[in-house]
């Protein structure tokens, strides 16, 4: 991709004035702002009108920042020097010393850290002299933007600026790894736990529904489209979209399809712009055909399993 160094400059602008703006990432969309700065980091909680008690990811270009605010372990550095940049968050202990908005962290001594694959992404944070905190570009619970459009739907006016990166890769949010004493999966996302499993070669447990919100994605009701959501449905109701995880033979126009072969990647890829549109064409509700619950389709069903709580 192209890199518009002029887009990149304003954007630069708006977040040292403590604005904020929408980003690409390879994952989703964000809406960003300076991690240092407690007016920025309200000013996203404002503008998504997000829970105070739901932490925001913090992102960085690389370690030589990161050292700064937290401390690193071994399976911390295994899983970055694997995976890194790209779609993972990890949960770390927060340092004392840390110039972290506690805005940003719920007053917590941890930190969830990424660092974004996408190029635009990439060359914004190197510029800059801060990382920045930047959780999914959507108003809270709802399904998150993987294109500038999705974010001009949610927002409109009211965000200052849209930094231009294309449809977001991945299509889901990262996969979150509490990474501080026994590796524990806190949400499933756009890297499969089994590929991570393999790099620590130790079993990593899953806890995508906590007592304690440490991590973004936890909350029981999230990623909704607006509409009501039945899963694992085989009949469906009168003028109901049904989502398929592959194509049909049979083609009718309240059909809608996640990948033309079955393919789980892929699917993932499409859930968010499929939803959307879904919820556009004025369907009142969507009934969802089985999913297969393993790699991405674990992920694919976590996030239909929030959203059918709306």
């Amino acid at each position: 991709m192209k890199i518009n160094l002029e887009n990149i400059k304003k954007a630069k602008y708006l977040l040292n004035k403590k604005e904020c703006v929408a980003i690409p990432t390879e994952t989703v969309y964000g809406i960003a702002g300076n991690a240092y700065s407690d007016k920025a980091c309200k000013k996203i909680f404002g503008l998504k009108n997000r829970p105070l008690n739901n932490p925001l990811i913090i992102h960085y270009y690389d370690l030589k920042k990161l050292k700064n605010d937290c401390d690193l372990n071994s399976d911390f550095l295994k899983l970055y020097k694997k995976f890194c940049p790209g779609p993972i968050t990890f949960i770390l202990n927060q340092k004392k010393t840390s110039k972290i908005s506690k805005v940003a962290t719920n007053k917590k001594n941890t930190l969830a850290v990424r660092f974004p694959k996408h190029p635009v992404a990439r060359n914004l944070l190197k510029y800059l002299k801060f990382p920045i905190a930047a959780p999914s570009a959507n108003i809270s619970s709802r399904i998150s933007a993987v294109t500038s459009a999705d974010v001009k739907d949610d927002f409109g006016k009211k965000i200052k600026y849209i930094l231009e990166g294309g449809r977001s890769s991945v299509g889901v949010e990262s996969t979150i790894i509490d990474i501080r004493k026994k590796p524990k999966i806190l949400r499933l996302g756009g890297l499969e736990v089994g590929i991570i499993q393999k790099i620590l070669d130790k079993k990593i447990s899953i806890n995508v529904n906590p007592h304690k919100i440490l991590a973004p994605g936890q909350l029981k009701i999230h990623y909704s489209p607006g509409i009501p959501i039945r899963l694992n449905v085989k009949k469906i109701k009168k003028d109901e979209a049904l989502l398929l995880i592959k194509k049909k033979k049979i083609n009718k126009s309240n059909y809608y399809f996640l990948s033309r072969k079955g393919n789980l990647k892929e699917a993932t890829r499409n859930l968010y712009t499929i939803l959307r549109q879904i919820k556009k064409d004025n369907y009142k509700s969507i009934a969802v055909g089985k999913i297969p619950n393993k790699g991405f389709g674990k992920t694919i069903n976590d996030r239909l399993l929030r959203a059918s709580k709306f």
